[in-house]
């Protein structure tokens, strides 16, 4: 899958991407219907102006989100596999990819925070201070948890993330009403990802098939925590962008609430999650003792 990662890699094919002196910078920022509170009521009654503010912010923070996680999460565990600190045995190839991943990665978070930078310049809109930790640290309780498995749980993280689908970087593309740099970066990502997803598919079967039958039951028994914390939405960012706008703690929390209703969100994120409960399925992760129905439980399984 990375035999031709030297020519066809984004940061080996593609060129920096960078705003037309002819773009129309009034375009959107981020595509609306993937934008859950500027459909509610309250905003939607607002002027373009304010919308435009919140496109803005909302872009500007998957772009932050991105450039932090690739660091932080993604990086940290490819590292694990491409220096033999992983715990599981691979064949040499998966060590040599892990560090064109490692690249990779690195030039997402480059790209991202470029354009951030770039369109803070252009439009004049500033982007709101965004803090990862918080997210990190929920991340990690699960490896808080089981301190004597902190690796492993770390190795699960880049595969469920890794392997999860989202609209984002297939539906970003697609939208002509939204400024050519970030649909560009975007695509862009859609196809380094692409990749992504075939490699940790593959190294899960390795880790898996090396795993005691304790840890698989460790495993099965934390991995739908680990998914749907990872797929819930930025909802304190979108408090803050809304609270920035001129929105009322009050009118905002309601915004919130009746934007990303429990009902909505789970339904997101079990179809997120389809791809990777998927491959999980194929591996009998589910046929644990316990495994389905704390799959179940958790919103993850189709009725």
């Amino acid at each position: 899958m990375f035999d031709s990662w030297h020519e066809k890699s984004g940061v080996r094919a593609s060129p920096r991407r960078t705003i037309p002196e002819d773009d129309d910078i009034l375009k959107d920022f981020f595509p609306r219907h993937l934008v859950a509170h500027l459909a509610h009521p309250a905003v939607a009654e607002t002027d373009e102006v304010l919308k435009r503010y919140l496109l803005a912010q909302h872009m500007y923070h998957w772009m932050g989100f991105t450039t932090a996680f690739e660091l932080a999460v993604v990086c940290r565990a490819s590292k694990l596999i491409a220096e033999r600190e992983s715990g599981i045995e691979v064949p040499g190839g998966v060590r040599m990819d892990a560090y064109k991943i490692l690249v990779d990665e690195s030039y997402h978070a480059l790209y991202s925070f470029d354009a951030v930078e770039q369109i803070q310049a252009r439009s004049g809109i500033e982007a709101l201070p965004y803090d990862f930790q918080p997210f990190l640290v929920n991340l990690d309780r699960i490896g808080d948890d089981h301190p004597q498995h902190r690796r492993l749980v770390q190795l699960i993280q880049v595969f469920v993330f890794e392997t999860l689908i989202t609209g984002l970087l297939v539906d970003i593309p697609k939208d002509p009403n939204v400024v050519s740099l970030v649909r560009e970066i975007a695509r862009d990502h859609a196809i380094d990802e692409g990749r992504h997803h075939v490699y940790f598919a593959e190294f899960f079967g390795h880790l898996w098939g090396q795993l005691e039958l304790s840890d698989r039951r460790l495993v099965a028994a934390f991995l739908p925590d680990l998914i749907v914390r990872s797929l819930q939405p930025a909802t304190l960012s979108a408090s803050t962008a809304l609270n920035a706008a001129g929105f009322s703690s009050t009118v905002t929390r309601s915004i919130i609430a009746e934007s990303y209703d429990r009902e909505s969100v789970s339904a997101g994120i079990r179809s997120a999650a389809g791809r990777t409960i998927g491959i999980l399925e194929n591996h009998g992760v589910l046929d644990l003792p316990g495994a389905r129905e704390g799959f179940a439980a958790a919103g993850l399984l189709h009725p």
